[in-house]
């Protein structure tokens, strides 16, 4: 269980980085926390952040800018309303011009 929360923690710490105006994906963080197949466990972290505000969960889409994630926001469409409020059109539950506002964090030496 505590391999676990680290793991979770280490997805939180990722998206907080991510910029206002600005998406990135589960296997995104996946990727750069070096778990590459463990997009899911990402999406796992993700549904138990939702009522931490210091988490921006709206932030977080799947591979093709869709708002999978949208049903484990409390209130209709409060994913898409916040990724609205952030400037992004979404059309369909997937996020118009994706690849432009898709964030990508860098790989820092340690």
């Amino acid at each position: 269980m505590k391999l676990k929360d680290n793991f979770y923690q280490k997805v939180y710490d990722v998206v907080k980085k991510v910029p206002f105006g600005m998406v990135t994906t589960y296997g995104t963080i996946a990727e750069h926390l070096g778990a590459k197949k463990s997009s899911r466990l990402v999406g796992y972290a993700m549904n138990l952040s939702h009522n931490n505000i210091e988490i921006p969960a709206h932030r977080v889409v799947n591979r093709n800018g869709l708002l999978t994630g949208k049903h484990h926001f409390n209130g209709k469409d409060l994913m898409q309303k916040l990724l609205e409020s952030e400037g992004h059109e979404i059309i369909n539950n997937q996020i118009v011009n994706f690849e432009k506002v898709l964030w990508k964090p860098k790989h820092t030496s340690k």
